[in-house]
């Protein structure tokens, strides 16, 4: 009964998108395949045993009071409840104790947001974790990465059946955070047994700082792979980061002296906490004025952007709509990152330890944007490290280095686990183009032009140029359609892509620069 009403809720959906392009047997059969699965939710549903009856009510009649829909009120609230929980957490004693609490938290904080489909993520944890008991640490870094790629492929690829072009709030966000951690422990534990056996491989050497040299035990696993401050929103930091937090061996020595001063976690929690109450804000505020979709039917009608009405103006003018769209979207992901580095902040997950004399590092390992950095990015390297910091970690730790340096397979797994939708892949695969001119321009204008400074001359023209382009690349993957982002773009006549082609064609034929002797 569940599938009926689900796929029936989404059939229109469904027949405006999948089944354009399926044939009906295939639709039949997947929908079989998704009505098996469903199949199994009866025996699952007894397992949501830490919500109280009274929580959901009570967040149905705040539904209704605000205008809210469930979903984001649950998401908001829960993003929010991590703040006492960590205090919680703060106050606990160093060991099991902690990692019992995260984990137990963290599975309440998806019983409470997506209800039966956490599930998905125990189950994928366990598997995962049986990997590893079972292959020796060479076989599980490859087979335990395929294993969560494949379960959230899986999840995506159900979601985009069965709600195509929706965004409602479903167990893929948070797999796609554990895809991270599984992936990445699976590669700490090889580069850790590569170590000890004192092997030398390049990647594992740059890996070294968090390597693990032996399987966490099953609650330590659990209480990393649900921990309840990053299990909604991420960052899916490293294992060795988690676990140092909750042992102590990040602030004492193992006398249980301090490393150093500790410092105070209040402003580093205050900050990102204050810094996402304003991004909501803004996000709220300023997406009513500029919406990108079609707010009465955004799944189906024409988005703004390229309805009617916006393909009548001049081109500059449905730009500069857009670049204000794509602003004001970005502030959505502003908001739940920060907030999730403050929830980190207030029991020390996001402090960086101390260095050799004693002096606190910083706040990095839970931060996972920096607003102004990437704002004012003058180039497309700039860019991409203050955006999302932990998923480029975990993009350039385990797949781009991993793959000699592959620009094309560190795009394309990142546009794989985003999902299959067309505007990610259109995406993704133009963006080696800019990376290209890039190097490019570094190459042969950089010592021409540049002095160094980013707010010089030619760093403001390099930083409008990274901007108009970027902004002018990333919009298919806000549309998701092909045939949207594709009248997107050609309504613009293809000029980003045509201009980069130009441009790599012609300053390739300047000569480079001599280096300046010292």
């Amino acid at each position: 009964r569940a599938f009926a009403n689900r796929l029936h809720n989404y059939h229109g959906n469904t027949m405006a998108g999948m089944e354009r392009v399926l044939p009906e047997f295939l639709c039949k059969g997947i929908e079989r395949g998704i009505e098996y699965a469903y199949s199994f939710e009866p025996y699952f549903t007894p397992t949501l045993v830490l919500v109280p009856g009274f929580v959901k009510e009570a967040v149905e009649g705040l539904s209704e009071s605000t205008g809210q829909d469930v979903e984001t009120l649950e998401y908001l609230l829960g993003m929010f409840i991590c703040y006492p929980l960590g205090l919680i957490m703060l106050a606990l004693p160093y060991g099991k104790v902690k990692h019992l609490f995260s984990f137990i938290l963290g599975a309440f904080l998806l019983q409470f947001t997506i209800g039966v489909q956490w599930i998905h993520h125990l189950i994928s944890s366990l598997i995962a974790y049986g990997i590893f008991l079972v292959f020796p640490a060479k076989t599980a870094k490859t087979l335990v990465p395929i294993f969560a790629m494949a379960y959230i492929t899986g999840g995506h690829l159900h979601r985009q059946y069965i709600n195509y072009l929706g965004w409602d709030m479903d167990f893929t966000g948070p797999q796609m955070v554990l895809t991270m951690k599984l992936y990445s422990l699976a590669y700490n534990l090889y580069d850790g047994e590569v170590i000890k056996q004192g092997r030398e491989e390049r990647a594992s050497k740059k890996c070294a700082d968090v390597a693990v040299t032996s399987l966490p035990g099953i609650i330590e696993y659990l209480g990393y792979t649900f921990c309840f401050a990053s299990v909604l929103a991420g960052p899916a930091f490293e294992y060795k980061f988690y676990a140092d937090a909750c042992d102590g061996s990040r602030l004492y020595d193992a006398n249980g002296k301090p490393k150093g001063k500790i410092p105070s976690q209040v402003w580093p929690t205050l900050r990102p906490l204050l810094g996402s109450l304003l991004c909501l804000g803004i996000f709220v505020a300023g997406s009513g004025m500029y919406p990108l979709l079609n707010p009465a039917d955004p799944q189906n009608a024409d988005p703004i952007i390229i309805n009617e009405e916006a393909l009548a103006k001049p081109m500059y003018a449905r730009y500069a709509y857009s670049w204000l769209a794509l602003f004001f979207i970005r502030f959505k992901y502003y908001f739940a990152w920060m907030n999730a580095e403050g929830a980190n902040n207030i029991w020390y997950a996001g402090f960086e330890g101390f260095d050799e004399k004693g002096e606190a590092k910083g706040w990095e390992v839970s931060n996972n944007i920096d607003v102004i950095q990437f704002e004012t990015a003058p180039n497309l390297k700039t860019l991409s490290g203050a955006w999302n910091k932990k998923t480029a970690n975990w993009l350039a730790r385990y797949v781009y280095i991993r793959t000699g340096g592959s620009l094309f397979a560190t795009y394309g797994m990142s546009a794989f686990w985003h999902g299959f939708y067309p505007g990610y892949y259109l995406f993704f695969m133009s963006v080696p183009l800019i990376s290209f001119c890039e190097r490019l321009g570094r190459k042969k204008l950089t010592p021409r032009f540049g002095n160094g400074k980013k707010w010089s001359p030619y760093g403001i023209v390099c930083m409008i140029t990274t901007s108009l382009f970027v902004q002018y690349m990333i919009q298919p993957f806000q549309l998701l359609a092909f045939d949207w982002a594709v009248v997107n773009w050609k309504n613009y006549y293809f000029i980003g892509h045509i201009l980069a082609v130009i441009f790599y064609v012609v300053v390739s034929q300047l000569p480079t620069p001599k280096k300046k002797e010292a």
